[in-house]
């Protein structure tokens, strides 16, 4: 197992570490943006390859169920065969795949590719996360490395639809797909040279079982909520969610009853480590319902077009990246409870704005909210991140790390399904009058509606359609409201309350002052 980066004589990070941290932060920039780049691309993609509706679904819903279903695996991979070396191999991975994607003859090959991207994605992520906590011993650049991670995560997801817009601009439909080739190739030459190898040296063998039922469970939890979301509850995607659930169930007592398992799941057990964890996953799912409404409302509210749509996201992706930066920072000074609960509140407020944003078009308000909301979360994304990795011993660092991004990939779909179809629910009882069957359903089918009808009328429907999808923004914009007033009572009680005697053990082998120090500036001191 190698030496992480540090000076000598103070456990300090060296020139060699930040430079390893630069190209380990290309990866979450170019994941997410693959997350967002493709929208924008469908409709001369469709035109080109002619997918069917199923097919169109799963080119865009392959990658993000695949990174999902192996954040798990591989994290716990690469703590056994080298952080560094699955990374590589999915960096590999990842380029041939993307080149496949962009040259795509049919919409089967097409749908293979993206699969491809998905499972190299999940190679990277959690292993690069996992590499950061063990390049930065010292808590305090910990905290700042983690920041420039989870800002350039957030940044890829908003500035996508804007890159997406600009290349369709100049090239065709596949050029979306070759920007991850270049900076792929910069990490596969570069990542040898500033990135550390690190593995487990007691890391069990590999859980075949474990596994299967892992990314059974979580695959048809995220194809569940992703149908739930588009078509409402049917017969189906209930009984693929039941099956998730019981898959998931039986794979947490295939791990709880495990001496070595894939997953130590005893780390829930360790408060501080349980809360950094829930504020990720609530955190995602306010940030994915509040984007998916807000993005929609953009261009189908106001009418902007789409490039238009993502340049009026980036004053509240600016936000985000700064409090991503910044909030570590801050918590030198401050215990990170407490930055966390200002964090929350102020996406409270944020929420609270949404909630008052006008039928007819208020972009300004809509625009003030989301640099609120995206700025608040940003400053909690960092510090749970932190907290998640500081509370557990760095051999498990992988593990972690995976499970807290596959809460946050579950939490973004649950945002979707959950809150989208809240909104589509009272969407549909306010239209229930309208004797337009499309109407009744979406805002886009009420606007083709009116395309066909004589003005007045015309301008009475969209009128009507959109307070309708404007109350459902606020009813959502309320939840939001609700669920991070509770986030900021966590914090609270996150930051006044120490934890239980031998709670903390989980990471009884990480090195004690490094433990003493992540717990002081989480606001939680080992002594009770």
């Amino acid at each position: 197992m190698s030496t992480p980066h540090r000076h000598p004589s103070e456990g300090r990070a060296d020139r060699r570490a930040w430079a390893g941290l630069a190209v380990l932060a290309l990866v979450p920039a170019l994941l997410s943006l693959d997350l967002t780049v493709l929208f924008l691309a469908l409709p001369s993609l469709s035109t080109d390859l002619a997918p069917s509706s199923v097919e169109l679904l799963w080119i865009g819903d392959v990658y993000p169920f695949m990174l999902a279903g192996f954040l798990v695996t591989t994290g716990s991979l690469g703590d056994r065969f080298g952080r560094r070396r699955l990374l590589l191999v999915g960096a590999a991975v990842f380029g041939l795949a993307s080149i496949a994607a962009a040259y795509s003859a049919g919409p089967g090959m097409l749908i293979v590719a993206r699969a491809a991207l998905g499972v190299a994605g999940a190679m990277m992520l959690p292993n690069t996360l996992a590499l950061v906590s063990t390049m930065f011993t010292d808590p305090d650049q910990r905290g700042l490395a983690i920041g420039v991670w989870i800002s350039c995560f957030m940044g890829g997801t908003a500035v996508g639809p804007v890159v997406g817009g600009l290349l369709l601009s100049r090239f065709w439909w596949g050029a979306v797909f070759l920007v991850g080739v270049p900076l792929m190739l910069v990490l596969l030459v570069v990542g040898p040279f500033t990135v550390p190898e690190h593995r487990n040296v007691r890391a069990p063998t590999v859980d075949l079982p474990s596994i299967a039922l892992s990314l059974v469970a979580i695959l048809s939890l995220a194809h569940g909520l992703k149908d739930l979301a588009r078509i409402g509850p049917t017969t189906v995607n209930v009984l693929i969610l039941s099956a998730g659930l019981v898959l998931g169930l039986v794979f947490v007592r295939r791990q709880l009853g495990s001496p070595a398992p894939l997953l130590d799941l005893r780390l829930f057990g360790n408060r501080t480590f349980t809360v950094g964890v829930l504020f990720m996953v609530f955190g995602s799912v306010v940030m994915a319902g509040t984007l998916l409404l807000s993005s929609q409302y953009l261009q189908l509210v106001l009418g902007l077009p789409p490039a238009q749509a993502g340049l009026w996201s980036v004053p509240s992706a600016g936000g985000l990246a700064l409090a991503s930066l910044l909030a570590p920072v801050i918590a030198r000074r401050f215990r990170a409870g407490h930055v966390m609960a200002v964090g929350v509140g102020v996406a409270m407020v944020g929420f609270v704005v949404l909630a008052q944003v006008a039928d007819g078009g208020d972009l300004v308000r809509l625009v003030v909210g989301l640099i609120l909301v995206q700025t608040g979360i940003g400053a909690c994304g960092p510090l749970g991140t932190d907290l998640v990795l500081g509370a557990v011993p760095s051999e498990n660092a992988g593990a972690a790390t995976a499970l807290s991004q596959t809460g946050l990939e579950l939490g973004g779909a649950l945002g979707i399904a959950g809150l989208g179809t809240v909104a589509s629910v009272v969407y549909r009882a306010a239209m229930e009058s309208s004797p337009f069957p499309a109407a009744r359903d979406t805002l886009p089918g009420a606007l083709g509606s009116a395309a066909g009808l004589d003005p007045r009328p015309a301008g009475e429907l969209v009128a009507q359609a959109r307070a309708a999808f404007t109350a459902g923004l606020h009813v959502v914009a309320s939840v939001g409201t609700g669920i991070t007033a509770l986030l900021v009572v966590g914090a609270v009680v996150l930051s006044r309350r120490p934890p239980r005697p031998g709670t903390e053990s989980v990471g009884a082998d990480r090195p004690p002052a490094d433990t003493s120090a992540r717990h002081d500036r989480a606001g939680v001191h080992p002594r009770s």
